[in-house]
């Protein structure tokens, strides 16, 4: 592939992670004259990418592909024809040297914590029901006045409290309410008492109404998700457009013509200039804002915005049946290590060897912390250890270990965060009506990758229509969109050049415009 770069484009797009290639591959199949430019030195994708080692892949979080939008499967199809295949799932809760199936079934359950344990769990359901708790404030409160104080401690404290850094009793309530919607402990029971007795033979694929925490199958790309983006970047390529690695994003500038002046350099020093008429851009805010020339006003509060980071810990392991899960949820306190995932599970075509394994251990961290600075070797005789504590390997049988460091997977949404995004977008909107931010970090919303897509579709649509007829960021905010037609339908981006209006979002690009995932924030102390 080919690092020359046309010194002018039409748009420039900063990163190559879903977002950064959906918008490129939209405009490439329009015509339009496209550079990509990407930090990383090897692999697109950002988040979503697939890291191989010594023929061993690895996904970066786990990524399932599930859209509400027909337009984004229609596409994820189009990018990658032939290489989807259709995966059980299954995942288990780790309690105090035993597992728990999920969904719940409910003699397993009722056998794994003993007949005592199981009673204490009810009793405190249900005086958690009898006698709700009429001030809830935090995470803590809510999850209990919902289950009880015994399955809070089980299945929920935990895990929580590692992923996302701070105590379960200074997160938001309105966090715990969203991100535990439409399971309730009778439903759960229920499910689990007829999967326990066989009664429940339909499949949940998330077509029957059934919660989607439950997804019983789901579709993956059989080389990993990072498979879906390589396709994107080649299809980029081959339409005359150019993807160039190992090029950060060092100065964004605008003359008075209005045209773009986007300085990338390399690990050696040199630097690249491209010229464009738009800019896309998927970094981070806080990356953006320090990167733009003369500085925003907003760059202070650009620079408050906050992320959540985290590693995984790949371990390679002599084992041809070694657990039949996707991943596996860590709730014990013994071990740092937050969640397992087995990526044979994920695909078998995950690992070179079938009489190999490969596990990834997932630490949830702050960049620069104790974990995050830690060696890749002390990391690997951590994770090791770990899985031993675990019971789930042998340390005698693993036979190869390789660390990856995820900064800002997660963005953090404190107190400010919201008038602080708020406000840089405000002024770069008004400023510079040809910058267009999309994705994850690039908005500071934790979406999935089927919105990160959809902000990317709608802001190409914005430069073909040459006005913001879409307004991206109201995605999240009980906007009113004006709907016409069949679920999935949707105006032809041909027709944007003569509606010169506020377009239609048809049903479905509503429903993945709305599927950013709830991130918890810290309690209002002034409440």
């Amino acid at each position: 592939m080919s690092q020359d770069a046309k010194s002018t484009v039409d748009v420039a797009v900063i990163g190559a992670g879903p977002a950064g290639l959906t918008a490129a591959y939209q405009l490439t199949k329009l015509g339009y004259d496209v550079t990509v430019i990407e930090r990383d030195e090897k692999d697109v994708g950002g988040i979503s990418r697939t890291v191989e080692y010594e023929g061993f892949r690895f996904d970066i979080g786990g990524h399932r592909f599930f859209s509400k939008s027909q337009e984004v499967v229609d596409l994820w199809n189009e990018i990658l024809p032939d290489d989807f295949i259709q995966r059980p799932r299954m995942s288990r809760i780790y309690y105090e040297g035993k597992f728990y199936s999920y969904p719940l079934r409910a003699f397993e359950a009722l056998w794994n914590l003993g007949i005592w344990r199981s009673t204490l769990c009810m009793a405190s359901y249900a005086k958690a029901r009898l006698f709700p708790n009429k001030t809830i404030r935090s995470f803590e409160d809510w999850t209990t006045s919902q289950f009880g104080w015994k399955l809070y401690l089980i299945f929920f404290k935990t895990y929580t409290e590692k992923v996302w850094g701070m105590p379960c009793d200074k997160m938001s309530a309105d966090w715990a309410a969203q991100r535990i919607k439409g399971l309730s402990l009778g439903k759960a029971v229920l499910d689990g008492l007829k999967r326990s007795l066989g009664l429940n033979k339909r499949p949940n694929d998330g077509s029957n109404g059934q919660a989607k925490t439950l997804l019983e199958t789901f579709r993956y790309p059989r080389l990993g998700p990072g498979m879906m983006w390589d396709a994107a970047r080649d299809h980029v390529v081959a339409g005359g457009n150019t993807v160039l690695m190992g090029h950060s994003l060092k100065q964004l500038s605008q003359d008075e013509a209005g045209t773009w002046r986007v300085t990338a350099t390399r690990a050696n020093g040199s630097e690249t200039a491209i010229h464009a008429r738009h800019v896309i851009s998927s970094a981070p805010m806080r990356e953006l804002a320090s990167r733009l020339h003369p500085l925003p006003e907003t760059s202070m509060e650009a620079s408050a915005l906050k992320y959540r980071d985290f590693l995984t810990v790949a371990l390679m392991i002599r084992s041809d049946d070694l657990f039949p899960d996707n991943w596996i949820y860590i709730h014990d306190s013994q071990v740092q290590v937050g969640r397992i995932q087995n990526f044979r599970s994920w695909s078998p075509e995950m690992v070179p060897d079938p009489s190999l394994a490969c596990v990834g251990l997932e630490y949830f961290c702050f960049e620069g912390d104790g974990l995050w600075s830690s060696s890749d070797e002390e990391l690997v005789e951590l994770a090791k250890k770990e899985m031993q504590i675990l019971g789930l390997v042998d340390p005698e049988t693993v036979v190869g270990g390789c660390v990856v460091r995820q900064e800002k997977a997660y963005p953090v949404y404190d107190d400010s965060y919201a008038e602080n995004v708020a406000a840089m977008r405000g002024e770069l909107e008004a400023r510079y009506p040809t910058l267009h931010m999309v994705g994850r970090n690039g908005m500071h919303r934790y979406n999935n990758q089927d919105h990160a897509m959809m902000t990317a579709i709608l802001s190409v649509e914005n430069i073909v229509a040459g006005e913001r007829i879409h307004d991206v960021w109201s995605v999240n905010e009980d906007a009113e969109y004006h709907e016409s037609g069949e679920e999935g339908e949707r105006t032809p981006i041909e027709d944007l050049l003569r509606a010169k209006g506020k377009a239609t979002i048809a049903p479905d690009r509503a429903a993945a415009l709305n599927s950013e995932r709830a991130v918890p924030r810290s309690i209002n102390r002034a409440a």
